[in-house]
């Protein structure tokens, strides 16, 4: 593989915008085309980033001889994909991996039959506050994660859902905050437990956005198939937004927490990361003391970086490096799918309004 891989973005939205100024500063990485079925949005992307556009993916892909593509369109036209592993192209794709298990299956059926990699951004993993719980587990410091909890409190105004005609719409995208400012945490919450969904009882609700259709609060508690048990809240109903905090707690009584996110969430192309994340948690024998620590590392840092362009581009590299070295990627298209498994499962068991049993 050659010591630079040519990148091409699908999708010239906000989200575009994002992955358009990180793969900028990546040494391995030659941003090289940007696809968009907006004619306005390619002449944006075009004179922005002095790159060539397309209309279509495959012309693209086959045209320019892209190595990856970053899917950024809105989720349920993540399938694009599929086109771009058809022409050539591994494929790193915005999260969520896609807005049915259909798509998900579709996607991750065809990278392993064109021999290419998938990937999906949940740049929230690269936090040094997120790594060391990962580490923390991993090693046993808690035992056995037993119990695994997501709350996450924030909140968007209708400026939001009207900045894009996609938004708050089951057809545009797919459901509401359950797949598209969840998924982080949903992501956080499977990593952390490393553990097989057995069953979920969930609740959605619409509380105080009457002018979407789509869910604006979530509830579930999930079994695994070990015995843990977890539980998720998810609500973009608190303004201006309070927090999101991931926490595990283990078989020895000892407990580890992640605040991803506090105060007002960040909107891609709309807002910044206003706090640095931070470990909320920790009861680990003789680490207690280690909080405060962390937490003045942690701001340290955060004061510089832009965290927004600085997480994105971790997460860019790493899939970039995992083609160039033929590695898996941080966050897999099996991984990505266990998030849409836990939105589906609660959609599933609000109609029902009965819990539901994997497989799904």
């Amino acid at each position: 593989m050659s010591a630079e891989i040519k990148v091409a973005i699908v999708g010239c939205g906000k989200a575009g915008h994002m992955h358009a100024k990180s793969l900028l500063n990546i040494p391995e990485c030659k941003f090289t085309a940007a696809q968009s079925r907006n004619p306005s949005r390619r002449e944006e992307f075009a004179n922005a980033y002095k790159i060539n556009t397309y209309a279509d993916v495959r012309e693209m892909v086959t045209k320019e001889k892209i190595d990856v593509v970053v899917v950024c369109t809105p989720h349920p036209n993540h399938i694009a994909a599929i086109e771009a592993f058809e022409a050539g192209a591994h494929a790193l794709i915005e999260k969520p991996l896609a807005s049915t298990l259909a798509d998900c299956d579709a996607i991750i059926n065809a990278a392993e039959k064109n021999g290419k990699k998938v990937g999906v951004v949940g740049q929230r993993r690269f936090y040094p506050s997120s790594v060391r719980m990962k580490e923390a587990i991993e090693e046993g410091k808690i035992g056995k994660p037993i119990l695994g909890t997501i709350t996450m409190l924030g909140w968007r105004d209708e400026a939001y859902y009207r900045s894009d005609p996609w938004r708050g719409t089951w057809e545009g995208e797919g459901g509401g905050i359950l797949v598209n400012q969840a998924p982080h945490q949903l992501d956080l919450f499977q990593w952390y437990m490393n553990d097989e969904f057995d069953e979920l009882y969930g609740i959605w609700r619409n509380l105080n956005h009457p002018y979407i259709e789509v869910e604006d609060t979530a509830l579930a508690i999930v079994k695994f198939k070990s015995g843990a048990i977890g539980n998720i809240l998810v609500s973009n109903s608190q303004k201006p937004g309070i927090y999101g905090k991931v926490h595990v707690h283990g078989s020895n009584g000892a407990s580890v927490g992640v605040q991803t996110d506090s105060g007002a969430m960040f909107i891609a192309g709309m807002s910044t990361v206003v706090a640095p994340p931070l470990n909320d948690i920790w009861t680990i024998p003789g680490e207690e003391k280690l909080l405060a620590k962390w937490e003045e590392e942690d701001a340290r840092f955060f004061e510089t970086i832009d965290p927004i362009e600085y997480y994105i581009r971790a997460q860019n590299r790493d899939f970039i490096l995992s083609v160039m070295n033929n590695k898996m990627p941080m966050m897999t298209g099996k991984e990505g799918r266990k998030t849409v498994e836990l939105s589906t499962a609660i959609y599933q068991s609000t109609k029902l309004n009965a819990p539901v049993r994997w497989p799904l």
